[in-house]
């Protein structure tokens, strides 16, 4: 517990550090992605290979919108949840060396109170939905959560994800870029874009 606030922190391995209790879920569909990042707003530039274990639970749009997640807030020490089935875990998250959590990121249709303990224990809170962010702001109003008013909210409708999911096959290449908030996203030699509209959570 953080005795600041009294809300549990997940417990969160160190980036590379070995954790016998997180492996792969049983049954797990295993992809990897080749990702060439170049996101031109944040100034980040980043090849890089990303292991990704589908949970029998998850469908394929909630797990690339966690893939794109990850490389929208790609940073130093940036990990991927193993284990979906674990409620205290953020979809998303970063460490630093020194323990502090400098992020936390959920996907889908989180509730308030794992927003508001994630707004408690984390620099930076960030939520990507490929639900529609009308209804997540409607679960949420009137919740207590934290720095609700510092949180974004990102959004990936059908029309986007569906040209990419169309062409995913379980080891594929995925370039990511980003310029004044457009995304433009190609896997399979298809295109898709959208524009990161941050639609907020108060």
């Amino acid at each position: 517990y953080n005795t600041l606030t009294q809300y549990p922190i997940p417990n969160i391995q160190y980036p590379n550090t070995p954790n016998p209790q997180k492996n792969m879920a049983l049954g797990a569909t295993i992809y990897n992605f080749d990702i060439s990042l170049s996101d031109v707003d944040r100034g980040v530039y980043e090849q890089f290979v990303l292991r990704v274990a589908q949970h029998p639970t998850e469908n394929e749009d909630y797990m690339l919108t966690r893939v794109l997640a990850y490389c929208l807030e790609f940073c130093e020490g940036i990990e991927l949840a193993k284990a979906l089935d674990d409620p205290s875990q953020p979809a998303v998250w970063a460490r630093n060396y020194a323990g502090e959590l400098l992020l936390w990121v959920e996907v889908g249709m989180p509730d308030a109170e794992k927003i508001h303990r994630a707004s408690k224990a984390a620099n930076r809170v960030a939520i990507y939905t490929h639900r529609d962010p009308a209804m997540l702001r409607r679960n949420l109003a009137g919740k207590t959560i934290y720095r609700a008013d510092e949180i974004p909210l990102f959004a990936f409708d059908r029309a986007f994800l569906a040209p990419l999911l169309g062409n995913m096959d379980r080891r594929a290449s995925l370039s990511v870029s980003v310029n004044e908030h457009h995304l433009y996203a190609e896997m399979g030699g298809v295109m898709s874009e959208t524009y990161l509209t941050d639609h907020k959570i108060v």
